[in-house]
């Protein structure tokens, strides 16, 4: 007995040229959304921020290597507050799209404490005591650490400090300084814990950790009235009700 509904190879034909009009239809949409979207999410335009160690050209250099590194949908979706680690300086990276074709690049760089010499190279650290770089470039605003003697130092690891507090110490002074624009070049910590700053050609003893907020803040005002002169400033005993303070010139 037959089928009562054979399908013929006419019917099957048809199916067949639907379902290959359907994909091609899909396919074609897809490619031609694809297309679309690189040509009309090429980055033309870039601003950045954040970046002191790294100039604009380094920076963008970065962000938008690669195949569609010129794409403002990918690198917003690629940095979306990424954490690096293989640059040095840098802790985050994240994108934003003003418009198609223009993208802003914030850089959000780690925190350096300071820097110590050894043997002939910079060496880095952020607020932890991890060293984050080992250079033969000097960086500036970033203060040289001398009093504290080290043994071997390993790149992305702590520095073996005696002194467990050393660290935060270094980050507390170089945060203050910045926040009261002392662009003092180096900090000397002394065996009895006295801390030293020298700004050009003045030296400023700060004495221990005490009151070391309203030391730094008032120092600027300070050191206005010794321009061009040589000298030591004592700040050991200066709190906010005696302001004591002295100077010895350098009579050398």
């Amino acid at each position: 007995m037959k089928n009562p509904n054979p399908k013929s190879p006419g019917s099957v034909l048809k199916v067949l040229i639907i379902i290959l009009a359907v994909i091609l239809v899909v396919g074609g949409a897809g490619i031609f959304g694809y297309y679309w979207i690189l040509e009309n999410y090429t980055v033309k335009e870039v601003t950045i921020d954040g970046n002191i160690h790294y100039t604009d050209e380094e920076i963008k250099a970065i962000v938008m290597e690669g195949r569609f590194g010129n794409n403002s949908l990918y690198l917003a979706y690629k940095y979306k507050n990424r954490e690096i680690k293989d640059l040095p300086f840098v802790e985050t990276i994240s994108v934003e799209i003003l418009s198609n074709d223009t993208v802003h690049i914030s850089v959000y760089e780690k925190t350096l404490a300071g820097f110590i010499e050894y043997l002939g190279r910079y060496i880095y650290f952020d607020r932890d005591g991890i060293v984050v770089e080992s250079s033969l470039v000097k960086t500036q605003g970033v203060p040289q650490v001398v009093g504290v003697e080290f043994d071997h130092v390993i790149l992305y690891e702590k520095l073996p400090a005696t002194d467990d507090k050393l660290f935060g110490k270094v980050l507390n002074i170089t945060k203050l300084m910045s926040k009261y624009g002392v662009d003092a070049k180096k900090m000397y910590f002394k065996p009895n814990g006295e801390i030293v700053l020298y700004q050009d050609d003045i030296v400023v003893n700060l004495g221990k950790e005490e009151n070391l907020d309203i030391k730094i803040m008032n120092l600027p005002s300070l050191l206005k009235n010794l321009v061009g002169m040589k000298g030591t400033l004592r700040m050991e005993n200066y709190d906010e009700n005696t302001k004591k303070v002295t100077f010895e010139p350098d009579h050398k």
